[in-house]
This record gives structure tokens, sequence and C-alpha cells, in this order.
């Protein structure tokens, strides 16, 4: 850390692609973010353009590279973090996109999952990957995509096709062909990966029927992920790992027990587990929480398909509010003796449930009921949610999660989200100074790969915390909440 430095992280979410710069004293010195169009084809299916995808990454990107040629500071390296679970197929040749990406919370491939489930193979794909048998991973998508466009299994079989989740995709666009790589992280949640060989699975791979030869390679989340010149001077790519995971190393979590949960679109809650992949017995995932220098960290995932993206839905789809801001304000106007209660299952349920059939869902409306109850009930969805990874972690791991949840992610600038946050768990939420953890993540991954930012223990002493939020709910009313919140879900269709 001798002379001064830039490290680009690339933050490729669900509704926007962000480049944030990070000075050598892991402060954000720029950034640039677009929006890009979400497509709904049918009932439960969500796509993306894979060229939005990355025009929006490569215009960020230049916008804040300008703002280090200004200030004549090198970047040293580039950090990739990415939606997980999205699948692109594209020609190897002209790298061309066969079909758009299809995103995480797509839905359509149930009915597969479900033919498989009849069959009795997930227990086997759980052994292999730490996955359930669920449409949120890649596996069904590529499989989907090979049997529904025309040619493209007879082009997959001759190896003119690639595969690969975001990180992929734009790490071939950024090397101009030239990388066709991930990272364990994101190979972790492709239902293909054999988490405990660290390599991809071929009893999976006949399973789906996918030829190997579409699939990237596998490599540490710090590593050589090549070099791209399209942004001015080379720059090399050294850090890659999927969101979740770049939260959780953002957030420093890098002692056994300690758990962050982000609250974007989703909620996704990690739990380090350390060198043990925990067989979850809750229906919870088993992931790759970072894998540095060979050497895998496991981690406890439970994963809510619907956090952020109710509060878009309070803006976009009801109109109630102007902006996701104004959420929690619009909450502290609730009566407090109604009982509204939101299933946010637009997309299915996530952990615990596993349920792709079950449909969104309000409960308690009475003539009384308007847009301050409904709001409050919106983002106390997320909190009973997070209560329900958290109860499932416990029983899964008797080690247990430390006393403290750290907190990132959009949501967690309400202060009335994070005290119900606090008060439904009974635990200290702490929300940390530095919110982008995400992409702080995918820097410390590239830039302690290169050498300019510190090690483990050094950079988790550099966390610090903004405020901390801790329990004050009467222990009735907290009982009375969760058991209304139950019933709730109790009221729903749960396959699981």
């Amino acid at each position: 850390m001798a002379s001064a430095h830039f490290i680009l992280a690339i933050d490729q979410g669900t509704t926007s692609s962000r480049s944030i710069l990070f000075d050598q004293n892991f402060s954000i010195a720029a950034q640039s973010q677009q929006e890009f169009n979400q497509y709904f084809p049918s009932s439960g299916w969500v796509e993306h353009d894979p060229d939005d995808i990355w025009i929006s990454t490569l215009e960020t990107c230049r916008e804040v590279v300008m703002i280090a040629r200004a200030a004549s500071i090198p970047i040293a390296a580039i950090g990739i973090t990415n939606q997980r679970e999205t699948t692109l197929v594209w020609d190897k040749i002209t790298g061309r996109p066969i079909y758009n990406a299809i995103v995480w919370q797509d839905r359509r491939t149930a009915n597969l999952c479900q033919k498989l489930k009849d069959e009795y193979v997930e227990p086997l794909i759980i052994e292999k990957t730490g996955l359930l048998l669920d449409p949120y991973f890649s596996a069904t998508k590529i499989a989907w995509i090979l049997d529904n466009v025309d040619g493209a299994r007879d082009r997959a079989k001759r190896g003119e096709l690639a595969f690969g989740t975001v990180d992929t995709w734009l790490l071939w666009q950024l090397t101009e062909g030239k990388t066709h790589a991930t990272d364990a992280t994101n190979a972790s949640r492709t239902m293909l990966y054999n988490i405990h060989k660290k390599c991809w699975d071929e009893d999976l791979l006949k399973l789906f029927d996918i030829p190997k030869s579409m699939l990237p390679k596998i490599n540490n989340c710090g590593d050589n992920f090549g070099v791209t010149h399209l942004l001015g001077d080379a720059i090399p790519i050294t850090g890659v790992a999927g969101d979740q995971q770049a939260a959780s190393i953002g957030q420093a979590c890098f002692d056994i027990g300690m758990m962050k949960s982000t609250y974007g679109t989703g909620c996704f809650a990690l739990l380090n587990t350390g060198a043990t992949a925990v067989k979850s017995k809750n229906r919870l995932l088993t992931t790759v929480a970072y894998q540095l220098n060979g050497q895998t960290t496991y981690a406890l995932e439970g994963s809510i398909f619907v956090a952020g993206a109710a509060v878009q839905w309070l803006r976009d789809g009801l109109g109630i509010i102007k902006s996701a801001q104004q959420s929690g304000d619009l909450a502290t106007q609730a009566d407090t003796n109604q009982n509204v209660y939101m299933v946010p299952a637009f997309t299915g349920l996530g952990a615990p449930w596993w349920d792709p059939d079950a449909r969104g869902a309000l409960f308690g409306l009475t003539r009384n009921t308007g847009p301050a109850e409904i709001a409050k009930a919106a983002l106390e969805s997320v909190c009973f949610q997070t209560l329900d990874l958290m109860n499932a972690m416990n029983a899964d791991w008797e080690q247990g999660q430390k006393t403290v949840l750290r907190v990132d992610g959009g949501m967690v600038t309400s202060d009335w989200t994070m005290q119900c946050l606090a008060d439904i768990l009974q635990v200290p939420v702490e929300r940390p100074k530095i919110t982008e953890t995400t992409a702080l993540g995918a820097a410390w991954l590239a830039a302690s790969t290169v050498g300019v930012w510190p090690d483990q223990s050094a950079f988790a002493k550099v966390w610090a915390c903004e405020r901390r939020f801790d329990s004050c709910m009467d222990r009735s009313l907290r009982e009375q909440k969760i058991s209304g919140w139950n019933q709730a879900i109790s009221r729903l269709t749960i396959s699981a």
C-alpha cells in the first residue's frame, strides 16, 4: 500500500449494474449505476437481455474509470460480484447469446424438478452439491435452453456453445473471449458442481444431459481471471465471487459461526461453518462461502426470494410509495391494532419451505386496512422469513451462530426495518459503516490477490459498526406476531 491506487469492483445485480471505485483506505471514491429492463414472458418466468447486462456494466465501468484518470491514479485490479444462478448460453465463436438470460427467480423448470424428485434423484443432488432440487439453480435452466432453442442441443454436443453464470459472461466480454471461467462460489450454485471433490460432477452432467465442453474453468475466488483492455490501460481481473458470498467477505465473516444477511431483491443469510460442509436437515443449502489458495470454506445458506422486491411491488405494482425509502416511514403510520401479514411468495417460497408453486398472499385485511398497514406487513415479512432461516440454522448446526447478525443491502438503510428485525430475531443487528459490502468483498478479493490490500485478519479489523439495533419488543407481543406469521404460512399450500 505504498502508492495510491484504486480497485474497481463490478457489482452486477438483478435489477441494475454498478461499478464502484475503492481507494487504498477502503473508501468509495466514485460509483456509477444503471438499471435495466426485466422481462416476464409468462407467469413465473423472469429474463434479462444479456446485452443489457454487458452494456450497462461496461458503461458504468467507463464512467468511474474516467474519474480515476482525472485523478491520475491507476486501477490496480478488478473484482466482480454478480447475481448468482442466472443462466446464459452463447456461441463460442460469435459470442452471441442463443437465448435471453434466465434469471435466478425464474420458475419455468418446476415441472422438470418435480419429475426428477419423483424419480428420487434429489438425495444424490443434495449429497454432491449441498443444494436442493429446485428451479432456482442453473442446471435445469441450461437443460431448458438446450431443449427449447432450435438446434441448441446438437450445437452443444458439437462443442459450439458456452454456458456461464453472469460472472462468466462478464469475464468473456471483458477479455474479448479469452477467458471462459468462473469461481468456486458461483460454480457451487449451478447444481452441477461437486462441493466435496471441487469439480464438475460427471453424474450430474449425465443426469441433466449437459456436455462438459459447455462449462467454464473453475478458479479460486482470488485468482488470475485474465486482463481487460476495454477500459484503457490493461487491468487484471483478480477477484470473483457470487453476490452473497462477496457480501459475507465484505462483512469480514471469516470466523466460524459468523453470520450475515443481505437484504436486496431477495434476502440471503450465510453462516460460516469453516472447513465443515454441514448437511442440512432443515432444507437449508450447504454452499461454498469462499475458496482461497485451494482451501474451501463452507457455509449454511438460507435463501428468501422476495425481500426488497416486496418494496418494489409497493412502489411499482401498487403505487402506494414513490420511492423505496418511503416504506419505513409509511410503516410507522400503521394502525397497531391491525394484524396484517404478507407472505411475499411472488415467485414461490424459498428456504426452508422450497415451494416453487406457492404464490403471494395477504392475511388479516379489514375495511380499515390501508397503504400503511400493507407497507408494514411487507417489511415485517422480511423479518419473519429471516427468523425462519435462523431457527433452521440453529437446528442444523450444534455450534450455533455467534450472537450478532451483520446486515447489508438496500433495505438496511431503514432504521424501522432493522429495529423490527432485531425485535423479531431477539439478537443484536449490526449495520456497518460501509454498507456496500458486496462490492467491498469483490474489491478485497481482487486487491488482496495483487497484494495492495491486507490479508483476512487485517481486513477484518477495518470493519466498523455504524449502528447496532438491540431487541426491545415485549416478549408476549413478539410471540403473538410470530404465531400470526406461522398461521399465515400454514394457510398457503406448502409442498415441501
